[in-house]
């Protein structure tokens, strides 16, 4: 009927399994990242080394948090389906502005997907898009489950916006589009700090020294940043914003339909036998009549 309101969709709930699954993922990560810079002059940078361990702890950790989000949310096949299709869009998206001024079309389908599907599935979806680009691109490499990671804090940082079920219009776009610049931006120094701490002797005050006081590598690394990748992710956040502003509408009434449909959030009961509900209640069978009657 036409005076009948749709239900606006919501994004996948997240449990306290899935909570403690992404808290666990997320503190494994920040070590990742963050070790060198507490690492003593001796110590040896290993992240080429230390990125297959990363890896294998990484990929059951996400197995991890769909199972914990399938059984905590309802989710189903529907789910996992569409989990598949916008990892595979968000792949094939990456490759067309690759090399080009940090021009990469992928990061505003990953900002829409974690608004409309939640911060649970954003964050898988982000790290299966990066895996799925690495392999269709051939960037497998020991930076692969950094980008992993650093892709599925950006999409699940999408799904932590306030007003999932409230905002929508122009405020919505302009909150996705003002996080989507500022993520594009963490992104890249966060992968900065990956490549910075393996690189040696760069330039005289911008390289690392290991086991120096973290406030004066912190300095250099500020000033690694400025000096190598402030274009190329200034590139990302402005394209970001573009198509946010003008492709978003459309998409995301695309993901809230396709959203609506699958009913993420449905729950699923059963009856017992012999009792059934109301709606269509059967009687009693009637008595036959009498032949010739």
């Amino acid at each position: 009927m036409s005076g009948v309101r749709q239900r606006a969709p919501r994004p996948v709930r997240l449990g306290p399994k899935s909570v403690a699954a992404l808290v666990l993922v997320s503190a494994i990560g920040v070590v990742a990242f963050g070790w060198p810079l507490l690492a003593g002059a001796d110590s040896g940078l290993a992240h080429a080394q230390d990125a297959p361990w990363l890896f294998a702890a990484l990929l059951p950790l996400l197995v991890a948090v769909v199972v914990a989000t399938i059984s905590e949310s309802g989710m189903d096949a529907k789910a996992v389906a569409m989990l598949g299709v916008l990892a595979a869009v968000g792949a094939a998206l990456r490759p067309l502005g690759a090399g080009t001024a940090g021009l990469e079309p992928m990061f505003f389908l990953m900002v829409l997907s974690g608004r409309v599907l939640g911060p649970g599935f954003g964050f898988v979806l982000g790290s299966v898009t990066m895996f799925a680009s690495a392999l269709l691109t051939g960037g497998v490499g020991p930076w692969m489950p950094f980008q992993m990671l650093a892709m599925g804090w950006f999409t699940m940082g999408a799904g932590l916006l306030p007003g999932p079920d409230r905002l929508r219009g122009r405020a919505e776009l302009a909150m996705l589009a003002v996080y989507g610049s500022v993520a594009a931006f963490a992104y890249g120094t966060i992968m900065n700090l990956y490549g910075w701490t393996i690189i040696p002797g760069l330039a005289s005050g911008i390289s690392f020294v290991a086991g120096d006081p973290l406030h004066e590598n912190l300095v250099r690394f500020l000033a690694y940043c400025a000096a190598t990748s402030l274009g190329w992710d200034l590139g990302r956040a402005v394209l970001t914003v573009v198509l946010t502003l003008t492709i978003g509408p459309t998409l995301l009434k695309a993901l809230r339909r396709a959203t609506r449909r699958a009913a993420f959030d449905a729950r699923v009961g059963f009856e017992e036998p012999g009792k059934p509900g109301k709606p269509g209640k059967p009687g009693k069978p009637g008595k036959p009549g009498k032949p010739g009657g």
